[in-house]
């Protein structure tokens, strides 16, 4: 201890900390990407792990991951960790994933992993829109990647924490680039540079033929069925990790794996996800990608050298074969990018670099004219502008694509991109939620994006009512326009006129609103029904869903189970039509259900009758949200019939999952009914909710044990308080859905014990995909005679998430990465403020200084192993965590609470300004492990909300090297 107080005097003379500065950014060796993915969730990655160990091993690229969220929201089929703690095992799943493929930087952000939704506005709302860019731009900016690969950001991702993530692809490139984005990260201490991203990849289509999977250059011969060019590559190459001895799939011990052996392997290391080792043996494949944007020359299609294993990274990582060097930038942009037949608009060809004497020209559409080919001359920059003009018989709601030569004596470069061509006079239904939010976004945020294409006309009506729609028609013309719209309408509609007229000066806008009706109340088999709207030479079509409706009748009614003659006066409802899962219905013994639906006192009755030939996994307590993971029932309730409109979708609403049964509910004696709000307005307990089942729990989830229910089924009657939802109920249009969840047997492959997992068949009243996140979808229910209190309001406050994700400082895989490359944790603001100065083993402890400019709190973690990619599966293959030698194989190893063993010890300190000591307690064994590899990884936090990140490794006697 004297020599340690020794030691502290000593550092105390050594003076404060050396300023900071400033230089020009470029990343180091440790920091720099290559190829940079980014997803929302983990497992939503995978598609590059082959590409990238393929591309890492032939050609050194280095490929990184931007993770929106860690999936905390998602279920745990092999475990208890929920929340923040379930979000520290996915991140490792991850990170096992793709370790072998070299990707070893998953930057999260540790945004926050909502329920399943389809809204990019919500998403953005509990992202923090605006921070989360400021991430995504700090990280680009940071390890400054060349290619960028990830979502589309078109409605067609589904989730709406996808669409969100294609979104923040295409911003991020934006704003890395742009010196007015987040300009206090171009200043300061640890000033970054702005950078452009050279080519992306997102939402285009590898649609085509031609191409081989069998063969290296995998894409030679390969066509595209659209405009977007495609690069590939063959994952049929051999790997640097070997079958093991005694594999299963009896390959020759120590003979290569393919990368498509390796990516599979990798795709299926998400057990908390419900996957299962991969036991298999792969087949070459070709993985392809389809660029939406390119700053820098490359091969087309019809090129050679497009076919080329590293086609994808021409022009951006290595030389473009035609010459020109490495970072000139060539890329084409247009006046306009909606065009009408016959009139001109102009294309301008962008070059910067090393720019030599030579020509630029274009190549345009059979039938179309521009001028050209025009001089460019040396320089460091160019600007070459085209007119162009598409014939007057040029197909309209159709792309084209325009390609740019520039030639040199020497070099050549080439370029292409997009423009739409679209009728004079543009009909289209007048968009709302988050359709017209998605077509704001791409005129005002990210106009390149249109080549993927505008949102789709969508709306929803009950059978037999009325709507509107409205027509809003557009000039795109320099000549006035006239004309008419009509619909054309499918059997069983009507409408007040067959046509409208419209006249419009050019560049205006007209509404023309029809009035529409469904004049038969039966509900349809097929939901969605198409309805074409015709302008003079353009057209596009309405999907409209046609949903169920009722009047729900006022009556006394008690909780018991059953339905007393009286309770239930109103009709029954069908909810047994399925929307998803439908493989796993084997009848009507298995899926047929009905429902009835009163009020009283304030409150919404409900009876439900659900035949079940076989009874899922019994749920415990800390189970009872996730309500698709077993048998169950969720009602669900738009108080306004509103959610969808107001861009806020399932979070303006009210959702209620009852399971039948489960091991000890928190409500009742063991065997009993649980309940829990789920993806709604505020998540997590119901309180005031009454439910009756007549389901008896067969009392295991072991599949030895019959599994059927009791009189083939069971029947819950649930009691909802109005008060609970987040708004005063609107009589007229309340949004309804009840939709029963049939899970059978979910026991992994060879064993005998039921899984909390989604195996589920999905049914329901209002019966279209997806309809679980859609309130628009639900059906429509009146109350006569209920009018809400008058103070009740009617617009729903702001919604709770009630799990938290994880804090990437929590997180010592994180720290360690963040140690390594110097990213600050989550793409944060990085702080200077703290410094080491000395960490050792005292005995028993290990003792820290630190001298810091500011207050805040240091997290330490004690860990020992590999830290990079903890196995996910037991294998007794010697040394290959990923292959079976056994068909018992496949185990999930022990994880929390220590991360399979590597995290020894973590303890929190709170942080002074000035020298301080502080220590960590060991037991020893503890101490025994740590002096074996152990490390010591610091994450700090200040009062702002600013990081710092160190590792520090470990030997016997001390921790090496002060900081």
């Amino acid at each position: 201890m004297k020599r340690f107080a020794l030691l502290v005097v000593a550092l105390l003379i050594a003076g404060p900390l050396p300023a900071s500065a400033t230089r020009s950014y470029v990343a180091d060796a440790q920091t720099k990407i290559h190829v940079m993915g980014e997803w929302a969730h983990p497992d939503d990655d995978t598609s590059i792990i082959g590409p990238c160990g393929v591309w890492h091993q032939r050609y050194g690229v280095k490929c990184g991951v931007i993770m929106v969220t860690r999936g905390e929201g998602g279920g745990n089929a092999v475990g208890t960790e929920l929340g923040p703690d379930l979000g520290l095992r996915r991140e490792n799943e991850d990170r096992v994933a793709h370790y072998r493929s070299g990707t070893v930087d998953i930057f999260n952000l540790d945004r926050i992993d909502f329920f399943y939704n389809q809204s990019a506005p919500l998403t953005q709302y509990f992202w923090d829109e605006e921070e989360t860019l400021r991430r995504v731009t700090r990280v680009i900016r940071q390890t400054q990647p060349e290619i960028y690969i990830g979502f589309t950001p078109t409605l067609a991702a589904g989730h709406g924490n996808h669409q969100q993530a294609g979104r923040l692809i295409w911003e991020g490139v934006l704003a890395a680039a742009d010196p007015t984005r987040f300009p206090e990260q171009l200043r300061g201490p640890k000033a970054l540079s702005t950078w452009q991203v050279k080519k992306v990849f997102s939402g285009g289509s590898t649609a085509g033929t031609g191409g081989t999977t069998s063969a290296a250059n995998c894409t030679t011969g390969f066509t595209p069925s659209g405009l977007d060019t495609v690069a590939g590559v063959w994952t049929g190459y051999p790997s640097p990790y070997t079958w093991p001895a005694g594999n299963l799939q009896g390959q020759p011990a120590g003979t290569a794996k393919i990368w498509q052996q390796v990516a599979d392997e990798g795709r299926a290391a998400y057990p908390t996800q419900s996957r299962v080792m991969f036991k298999g043996t792969s087949a070459p494949a070709c993985s392809r990608f389809a660029m939406t944007q390119s700053f820098v020359p490359f091969q087309p299609n019809s090129s050679p050298a497009a076919g080329l294993d590293e086609a994808i990274l021409f022009g951006a990582m290595k030389p473009d074969p035609g010459g020109l060097p490495l970072g000139t930038l060539q890329y084409l942009t247009f006046s306009r990018f909606y065009n009408v037949a016959g009139e001109p608009f102009q294309a301008t060809v962008h070059l910067r670099g090393k720019l030599a004497r030579g020509t630029v020209e274009l190549t345009v559409p059979a039938g179309w004219v521009t001028d050209g080919p025009k001089e460019v001359r040396s320089g460091s920059r160019a600007d070459v502008t085209f007119t162009v003009t598409p014939p007057a018989s040029a197909t309209v709601d159709q792309n084209a694509r325009i390609a740019a030569h520039y030639k040199t004596a020497k070099a050549s470069g080439y370029t292409d991109n997009v423009v739409r061509i679209v009728a004079a006079a543009e009909g289209r239904f007048q968009r709302w939620g988050n359709w017209q939010e998605y077509d704001q976004w791409l005129e005002t945020v990210a106009p390149q994006a249109n080549r993927l294409g505008r949102s789709q006309a969508i709306q929803s009506m009950g059978v037999g009512q009325s709507i509107d729609v409205p027509v809003v028609v557009h000039n795109w013309s320099a000549r006035p326009q006239s004309g008419a719209v009509s619909l054309e309408l499918p059997s069983n509609f009507t409408t007040d006129a067959t046509s409208k007229p419209y006249t419009l000066q050019p560049g205006a806008d007209a509404t023309v609103t029809f009035r529409l009706t469904n004049t038969d109340t039966a509900l349809p088999v097929q939901q969605n029904v198409s309805i074409p709207i015709r302008t003079a030479s353009g057209s596009e079509t309405l999907t409209l869903s046609l949903v169920p409706t009722t009047a729900i009748p006022q009556a006394a009614v008690a909780v018991d189970g059953k339905a007393a003659p009286g309770e239930y006066p109103g009709p029954t409802l069908d909810v047994n039509r399925i929307w998803q899962g439908a493989s796993g219905c084997t009848g009507p013994a298995d899926c047929g259900s009905t429902a009835k639906v009163s009020w009283s006192d304030d409150a919404l009755y409900f009876f439900i009758h659900v035949n079940d030939d076989y009874q899922s996994y019994a749920v415990t307590p800390a189970e009872c949200v996730g309500h698709w993971q077993a048998d169950s029932v969720e009602i669900l309730l738009d108080p306004r019939g509103t959610a969808s409109q107001s861009l806020m979708d399932t979070a303006n609403t009210f959702k209620l999952g009852v399971f039948p049964f489960s091991q000890s509910g928190p409500f009742s004696q063991t065997g009993k009914p649980c309940w829990s709000r789920d993806a709604d307005n505020k998540q997590g307990p119901a309180p005031g909710v009454e439910v009756a089942s007549t389901a008896q729990w067969v009392g295991s989830n072991e599949t030895a044990v019959p599994h059927a229910y009791a009189g083939g089924g069971y029947d819950l009657e649930v009691k909802i308080p109005l008060a609970l939802l987040p708004a005063a109920v609107d009589p007229a249009r309340l949004g309804l859905n009840i939709t029963p969840y049939d899970n059978d047997d979910t026991s992994a492959p060879g064993t005998t014990t039921l899984r909390h997992i989604d195996q589920s068949t999905r049914l329901g009243w209002s019966a279209l995909g997806s309809v679980q996140s859609d309130p628009y979808r639900w059906g429509l229910a009146t109350l006569p005679g209920y009018t809400p209190p008058a103070d009740r309001p009617t617009v729903p406050g702001p919604p709770d998430i009630s799990s938290p994700n994880l804090n990437g400082a929590l997180s010592p895989q994180t720290i360690a990465q963040s140690a390594r490359n110097g990213v600050p944790i989550s793409g944060r603001v990085p702080s200077t403020d703290l410094q080491i100065r000395y960490a050792g083993l005292r005995g028993n402890a290990v003792d820290i200084v630190t001298v810091s400019r500011g207050k805040g709190t240091a997290r330490a973690f004690l860990t020992t192993g590999e830290l990079g990619a903890i196995p996910v599966w037991t294998s007794s293959c010697s040394g290959d965590p990923f292959t079976p030698c056994a068909v018992t194989d496949g185990g999930i190893p022990p994880w929390a609470p220590d991360m399979s063993g590597r995290l020894v010890k973590q303890s929190e300190q709170q942080i002074t300004r000035g020298l301080q000591l502080w220590s960590i307690p060991l037991t020893a064994a503890q101490r025994q492990k740590l002096a074996q590899d152990g490390r010591l990884l610091i994450s700090y936090e200040t009062a702002a909300d600013q990081v710092q990140a160190f590792a520090i490794k470990l030997n016997a006697r001390r921790l090496s090297g002060l900081q």
